[in-house]
């Protein structure tokens, strides 16, 4: 896996945890959640694209493709939670939840996951 530089990893760290408070936010204040939640993601997930793997192990492969999946789950209940909140397109409940929930059991499972496969190798 290719390293992340100090200052990617603070991006990646903030990200995480403004996504945490974002998420935690939409009981007391929906939009201010929503921005919170969006810049959140958006720095987690480029973080997270710039740490690419350059091996040729399938399993650290497939394993990568389902921690990229986590960060689309992540961006798709950023776009439910605007479609709620501004009362367009198909999303007029909590859905985003869903979204949520999914992309947090992919990237639990691969960040445990990839570092045993990293140590076998």
């Amino acid at each position: 896996m290719k390293e992340l530089t100090p200052q990617e990893n603070l991006c990646f760290r903030a990200g995480a945890v403004l996504m945490l408070i974002g998420a935690a936010l939409y009981i007391l204040n929906p939009m201010l959640s929503m921005i919170t939640y969006g810049i959140g993601t958006l720095l987690f997930t480029l973080m997270q694209v710039r740490a690419e793997y350059m091996g040729h192990d399938l399993t650290i492969m497939r394993l990568r493709r389902q921690q990229l999946l986590g960060c689309c789950c992540f961006v798709l209940a950023l776009a439910m939670m605007s479609m709620q909140l501004h009362g367009w397109g198909p999303c007029r409940r909590q859905e985003w939840v869903i979204a949520l929930t999914i992309g947090c059991i992919l990237e639990l499972y691969t960040s445990f996951r990839i570092p045993q496969e990293l140590k076998k190798n």
